[in-house]
C-alpha cells in the first residue's frame, strides 16, 4: 500500500517544541520534531551511522546492485514500506517533498535543533538517486535503475523474496535482482530531477555537492525531452513492471513539468521554466478526473500550481510568463476552494477529508492537501493578500487552514468584513489551532486513535513492519520463523517511532493488526507528506523568501 508524499506529514502537526504530554487528544498537540524524523532512519537501507539512533537496525541491504544481474552499486537509500524493497520513484519524491520543508521553514527545523537531522535524511535519498541514475557514455545508453529486490512474480520456485519473507533487512538471504530502464521511464525520471534540485537548494552552501545534484538533474532532463526520447511512464515494460503492482504511475506529463520547475527554481534558467509553464496546461488536459486535487507520489500537478503560483507572489518574471502564471494562479484558487467544498470531496463521518475514497490509506492525502493549504495561506499572509473567492464567498487564510471540514469557523465572509492581522506584521499566526485533519491523525477521531505511533498513549501498536515486529535478539531468523511474527497478536517489540501509518476506512473504522497492511503499513512516501505539514507547525513564523534561491 501507498502513503504518499510524500512524508510524517502530520507527524509535527501543531507542533511547538514543548514537553511530551499524555492528555489525550486536543488541539494542542505537542511532539517533538526528531520523532517525525525517526522513522526515516528507521527505513534507512545499507552501511547505517555508528551513531543511528534507531537500536533495532543495523547494516543491510549491503550488495544491492554489486552481486545481482547488473553489478551496479545500488547500496543505500530507503525501503519503501514494512517491506524491504527499494522502490526508486517513490523515494524520489520523499526526497523532493523534504526538501520542499527545508527550502520553505528551514528556519523552524534549526530552532528546534533538527535542521542537520532533516539534511542528512535527505542527503541519504539524494545519494541514492545520484546512483540510480547512469548517464550515457561512448559505449552505453543512459540507465535508470527503478527498483532494488524484487516480488519474484514470474518465478515460482523461488520462495524466499520481499513479499513471501516476513524477515529483518538485516536477515535477508536471498536474491535482491534491480530493476532498470532503458527505453521510456519520463515520469520516473521528472520525479529523480526534482528530487535532485530541490535538494541541490537544501545543500546550496556546499557547492560541490549542490553542483553533482544539478549536473545530474540537467543531463536526465535533457535526455527525457531530447526528441530521440521515448516518452512513456516507467510501468510500462519490465523496468517498472513489479513496481506497478505498488506504485502505478497513471502518466508522465506531471513529473516532466514538476522536474522542469524545479530545475528552474535551482538554477535560475528560465529555459526550464519555459518548458514547466510550456507543459502545465497540456499536463493539466491528461490529467485523470481520480486524481484532480490529489497531491502524492503519482500526481504532482497541484503542487505544481502552488509551486509556480508562489513564484508569480514573490519573484514574478514578467513577460511571456504572465499568462500561464495567471492560470497556475486561479487553478490553485481552485485547489483551495474544492477542499473547502463538501459537494467536491467526500468525508468520513467524523471529517476526514476522502481525496480518492477508491483508494485505501487516506491519510497520505489528507497530510499532503493540509500542506499545500497551509503553505498557500501563508503565502497570502506574506502578500498581505486578505483571501480569494469561492464562487460568491469570500474565504479567509483562516479557513484555508482549517480545510473546513471538522469545525464551525467565522471565516467564510462577504467583502473580507474582518481582516486578520498580518504574519509580517506580528511575526506570529494568528491561529494556533491546528488544522483539523492533522487534528484527525493524530487522535480527534471516532477511536481516539493517533495514527502516528509513539504519539500519545492509544496508537497502533501492531505496525505491518518487518524489522519494528521481530525481537533484536542478536540471531539471525528465516523466513519461516518470521511468520510466528507476522501472525502475533502482540505488540511489536519494537516501537516505530513517528511512523504514520495507513488509517481508517471511509466509515473512520481502523483494525489494528499486522497482517492487514491496508490500515497499519507505512511507507516513505506518505510519511514524507506528513512530515511537510507538520514542519509547518514547529514554530508561528514564514519567511517569504526561498530558502537559497539561486537567482
Amino acid at each position: 500500500s501507498v502513503v504518499l508524499v510524500i512524508i510524517a506529514v502530520v507527524l509535527l502537526a501543531c507542533l511547538l517544541p514543548r514537553k511530551h504530554t499524555h492528555q489525550g487528544p486536543s488541539r494542542n498537540y505537542t511532539i517533538p520534531v526528531n520523532q517525525a524524523l525517526f522513522f526515516f532512519d528507521a527505513q534507512k537501507s545499507g552501511i547505517l551511522p555508528k551513531n543511528s539512533a534507531v537500536k533495532f537496525r543495523g547494516d543491510s541491504g549491503v550488495q544491492d546492485g554489486i552481486s545481482s544481474n547488473t553489478n551496479v552499486n545500488l547500496v543505500g537509500g530507503y525501503y519503501d514500506s514494512g517491506n524491504n524493497i527499494k522502490f526508486t520513484f517513490p523515494t524520489a519524491y520523499t526526497v523532493t517533498l523534504l526538501s520542499w520543508t527545508v527550502i520553505e521553514y528551514h528556519e523552524k527545523y534549526s530552532n528546534v535543533g533538527e535542521l542537520d537531522h532533516v539534511k542528512d535524511i535527505i542527503k541519504w535519498g539524494s545519494d541514492y538517486l545520484l546512483k540510480v541514475f547512469v548517464p550515457p557514455n561512448a559505449t552505453s545508453d543512459s540507465t535508470l535503475y527503478s527498483q532494488a529486490s524484487d516480488l519474484c512474480t514470474d518465478n515460482s520456485t523461488t520462495p524466499d523474496n520481499d513479499i513471501n519473507c516476513w524477515q529483518r533487512p538485516e536477515d535477508m538471504a536471498y536474491p535482491r535482482p534491480v530493476s532498470f530502464c532503458k527505453d521510456t521511464a519520463s515520469d520516473l525520471a521528472g520525479e529523480i530531477i526534482a528530487a535532485l534540485s530541490a535538494a541541490s537548494l537544501v545543500f546550496k552552501s556546499e557547492m560541490l555537492y549542490s553542483g553533482e545534484l544539478i549536473k545530474a538533474a540537467e543531463q536526465l532532463f535533457r535526455l527525457v525531452t531530447s526528441n530521440t526520447y521515448k516518452n512513456g511512464t516507467y510501468t510500462i515494460g519490465d523496468c517498472g513492471r513489479e513496481a506497478g503492482q505498488f506504485y502505478n504511475s497513471s502518466g508522465y506529463l506531471d513529473e516532466l513539468t514538476w522536474g522542469g520547475s524545479w530545475l528552474f527554481f535551482a538554477t535560475g534558467n528560465t529555459s526550464y521554466l519555459h518548458y514547466a509553464t510550456e507543459s502545465f496546461e497540456s499536463a493539466m488536459n491528461a490529467e485523470l478526473d481520480s486524481d484532480k486535487g490529489v497531491f502524492d507520489w503519482n500526481n504532482k500537478l497541484a503542487a505544481n500550481a502552488v509551486l509556480l503560483t508562489r513564484l508569480r507572489y514573490f519573484h514574478d518574471p514578467g513577460y511571456p510568463y504572465e499568462v500561464a502564471l495567471e492560470s497556475s494562479g486561479n487553478i490553485t484558487t481552485m485547489l483551495m476552494c474544492s477542499y473547502l467544498s463538501e459537494r467536491t470531496f467526500d468525508t468520513t463521518p467524523s471529517g476526514l477529508i476522502l481525496l480518492r475514497p477508491d483508494y485505501g490509506a487516506p491519510l497520505q492525502y489528507a497530510a499532503t492537501a493540509s500542506f499545500l493549504s497551509k503553505l498557500y495561506t501563508d503565502y497570502l499572509y506574506a502578500q498581505r493578500i486578505p483571501g480569494l473567492s469561492c464562487g460568491t464567498h469570500s474565504i479567509s487564510p483562516e479557513m484555508i487552514i482549517f480545510l473546513g471540514k471538522l469545525v464551525k469557523t467565522p471565516y467564510i465572509l462577504t467583502g473580507f468584513d474582518v481582516n486578520p492581522p498580518m504574519l509580517s506584521n506580528l511575526g506570529v499566526n494568528p491561529l494556533p489551532l491546528c488544522n483539523p485533519q492533522v487534528n484527525y491523525i493524530l487522535g480527534q477521531n471516532p477511536k481516539k486513535m493517533s495514527y502516528l505511533v509513539g504519539f500519545n498513549d492509544n496508537y497502533p501498536k501492531q505496525v505491518h513492519h518487518r524489522a519494528a515486529s521481530i525481537p533484536w535478539d542478536n540471531q539471525q531468523h528465516s523466513c519461516v520463523e518470521g511468520n510466528k511474527w507476522l501472525s502475533s497478536k502482540d505488540p511489536n517489540p519494537n516501537l516505530l517511532i513517528g511512523a504514520m501509518v495507513a488509517g481508517p476506512d471511509q466509515d473512520d473504522n481502523f483494525i489494528d493488526s499486522r497482517d492487514n497492511p491496508i490500515f497499519t503499513e507505512p511507507t516513505i512516501s506518505g510519511n514524507a507528506g506528513l512530515t511537510q505539514r507538520e514542519s509547518l507547525q514547529i514554530s508561528n513564523y514564514y519567511d517569504s523568501k526561498f530558502y537559497f534561491l539561486s537567482f
